[in-house]
C-alpha cells in the first residue's frame, strides 16, 4: 500500500486556470480517509502553492507536507516556516539575468519570501501567472541587475520562451560549465528552462521528506508532467505521468494515465494505485 503521493501543481494537479479539478477534491477526500499522504511538489514557492488551496477544507491536508522550489524546501503544510531551504549562488545569478537579459527572455526571479519577480513578461505569460499569489511584474530598463532581490538574493531564476527549442539549445550550451559551479539546469511546461543548485530537484526532496517520516520511498508516489518532475518520478516507488505529460518524460514514467490535468489526474491515481483490491 502507498503511503504519500507527491504530485506536481501546475499541468498535473491543476487544470490550465491554476484551480483544483472537483474530481482531485474529491480524490483528496478519498485518501484521507484510505490514511494516505497527499503532498503538493512544485516549482514554485510554499505561498504561492498555498493559494491554490485557498477556499479547500484544511482538513484535507492536515498533519501533510509541501515540496517547494523544486525540492529546495518543504514545508509543513499551513507553517510557513521552510524545514528545508537552498539558494543558488549569487553570482551565477547575476550572470544569467544578464545573459537573460542579452537574450530578451521573460524570466522568473524566486526569494525565498515566496515572491516570483516576472521580468519583461510577455502577453501570453503575464495572463498565464498574473493570478498567482506572491506574483509582481518588473521592467527591466528599471532593473538592470539583481539589486531588487536584496539583501539575500534569489533561490532560483527561469527563462521563458515560446520557442522551447530555442531554450533547449542554450541550456546545451550552458549546461556542463554551470554544473562545474554547482548549478543544474532542468525544463518544464514546454516553455521554461529553470536554474537551481546543483543537487536540488523534486526527487531528493521526495526522498528527503521521506526520511524525515520514516517512510520508505518505494512506497511514494511521484507525480507529473515536465523534465522538472522526472527525478522525483524517477525517485518514487511509482513515477506515475498525467496524459498531457511532455514526450521526454514519457518513456522515464512506470505509468501514463489516461486523464489529464484539466480532467482530474489524482482520481485516476486513488483509483487505480490506492484503492484496496
Amino acid at each position: 500500500m502507498y503511503k504519500l503521493v507527491a504530485s506536481d501543481m501546475d499541468e498535473t494537479f491543476l487544470d490550465d486556470s491554476h484551480c483544483i479539478p472537483q474530481e482531485n477534491i474529491e480524490a483528496l477526500r478519498r485518501m484521507r480517509e484510505l490514511g494516505v499522504l497527499f503532498v503538493p511538489s512544485s516549482g514554485r514557492p510554499y505561498n504561492s502553492i498555498m493559494g491554490n488551496f485557498e477556499g479547500v477544507d484544511p482538513e484535507l491536508l492536515k498533519d501533510s507536507y509541501v515540496i517547494s522550489y523544486n525540492g529546495g524546501f518543504i514545508n509543513r503544510f499551513g507553517d510557513p516556516e521552510p524545514l528545508t531551504s537552498c539558494a543558488i549562488d549569487r553570482k551565477i545569478a547575476e550572470e544569467l539575468y544578464a545573459l537573460g537579459l542579452e537574450h530578451g527572455f521573460t524570466m522568473h526571479v524566486y526569494k525565498a519570501d515566496g515572491t516570483i519577480y516576472v521580468v519583461d513578461p510577455v502577453p501570453s505569460e503575464w495572463e498565464y501567472v498574473r493570478r498567482l499569489k506572491g506574483v509582481e511584474r518588473l521592467d527591466s530598463t528599471h532593473e538592470p541587475d539583481l539589486s531588487f532581490t536584496n539583501p539575500e538574493g534569489p533561490v532560483k531564476l527561469l527563462y521563458m520562451s515560446e520557442d522551447f527549442e530555442e531554450l533547449k539549445r542554450l541550456g546545451s550550451e550552458l549546461v556542463d560549465d554551470l554544473a562545474r559551479r554547482g548549478c543544474s539546469i532542468t525544463y518544464s511546461s514546454n516553455r521554461y528552462i529553470e536554474f537551481m543548485p546543483e543537487g536540488v530537484d523534486k526527487g531528493t526532496g521526495l526522498a528527503k521528506l521521506a526520511e524525515m517520516l520514516g517512510i520508505e520511498v518505494a512506497d511514494t508516489i511521484g507525480m507529473g508532467d515536465s523534465a522538472n518532475d522526472l527525478e522525483m518520478i524517477r525517485a518514487a516507488g511509482l513515477g506515475v505521468g498525467v496524459a498531457n505529460s511532455a514526450p521526454d518524460i514519457v518513456h522515464e514514467c512506470d505509468v501514463i494515465l489516461k486523464r489529464s490535468a484539466s480532467e482530474g489526474a489524482l482520481a485516476e491515481v486513488v483509483a487505480r494505485f490506492l484503492e484496496p483490491r
